[in-house]
């Protein structure tokens, strides 16, 4: 057996980082996560830390902005996972940089985890969050360094135990009334965090997706709107009220709708009205799809994860 690769995290604590790590640590792979002083001692992220810990995750103290304990600890590992939010993106030039004048690193997997942000329609604001994932990519590109890009598209925890209703934020979905954005036509793709953090980890290393952008797109987890309502009626057993929401009531929405929910609904334009999960095909000279490179993974389905509303 090959030896593992040490991999490092920044932003290991958040939404979609806490899964990653863990399901680097679970496949055995020496996990460092990079936790500023500040969160090491927020009670707030203690379990989360407590948890890593648990998993035998190293936790190094550092940050993002200091340059030299960055340096230190990247010069340890051979694969650099980003999972910092939205706040952040921008500032992924600092670890380039770091990884750029450490010369050991095999692979960076910049902060992505949506929308394959080189293939979007977005309107704003999340149109400007799109570009600066955007930025990070060429700047990662034009020094050279060895990539993975993962667009792993909504996050199952996210999306599907409100059904993505205006203004719901506790499941289950509603039983009498949904609305539903467009046409209902357009298909989404909706994954677990969990198996996400399984598929991200499994590409980290592999030379197939070198310098590619790995897909996060099982055949089981796509869905138009109209066709996860329909799931949605048969698990409840009853027929609900369906009230389309056109585009342009949905823009004039984005509009008005205060952070983050203005960014929620832009994304959610782009991918139910505009079609960006789904409305182009993944050309092997750009991109793999992770449920085809491993098929062995048992994800969780679109199915199976509403059964728990029902």
């Amino acid at each position: 057996m090959a030896e593992k690769s040490k991999i490092l995290f920044i932003g290991g604590t958040g939404y979609i980082g806490k899964h990653i790590v863990e399901a680097s640590a679970k496949a055995g792979h020496p996990t460092f996560a990079l936790v500023r002083e500040a969160t090491l001692s927020d009670t707030a992220k203690a379990p989360v830390l407590d948890n890593f810990k648990s998993l035998g995750v190293t936790l190094v103290a550092g940050d993002l902005y200091d340059h030299d304990s960055l340096m230190k600890v990247i010069k340890q590992v051979d694969v650099v996972i980003s999972t910092v939010g939205a706040l952040q993106l921008a500032d992924q030039v600092k670890i380039i940089a770091a990884i750029k004048e450490a010369g050991n690193i095999k692979r960076f997997l910049p902060s992505e985890f949506g929308n394959d942000v080189d293939r979007t329609h977005a309107v704003e604001p999340a149109k400007s969050a799109f570009a600066a994932k955007a930025h990070i990519r060429r700047t990662i590109e034009a020094e050279g360094i060895p990539y993975t890009y993962v667009s792993s598209n909504y996050f199952a925890g996210y999306f599907l135990p409100t059904l993505a209703q205006p203004g719901a934020f506790a499941p289950p979905p509603p039983k009498d009334k949904l609305f539903i954005y467009g046409d209902g036509n357009q298909k989404a793709v909706f994954n677990k965090e969990d198996d996400i953090g399984t598929f991200t980890i499994r590409a980290a290393e592999d030379p197939r997706t070198l310098n590619k952008i790995v897909y996060i797109k099982p055949s089981k987890n796509i869905y138009s709107f109209n066709e996860l309502v329909a799931l949605w009626e048969k698990k409840i057993g009853k027929t609900v009220e369906k009230v389309h929401i056109p585009e342009e009531k949905l823009l004039k929405d984005i509009q008005e709708a205060p952070i983050p929910i203005n960014i929620i609904l832009s994304i959610n334009h782009a991918v139910f009205v505009k079609g960006d999960h789904d409305n182009f095909v993944i050309e092997p000279s750009f991109g793999v799809e992770a449920s085809a490179l491993y098929p062995d993974v048992e994800y969780t389905t679109v199915d199976e994860y509403l059964t728990q509303f029902a």
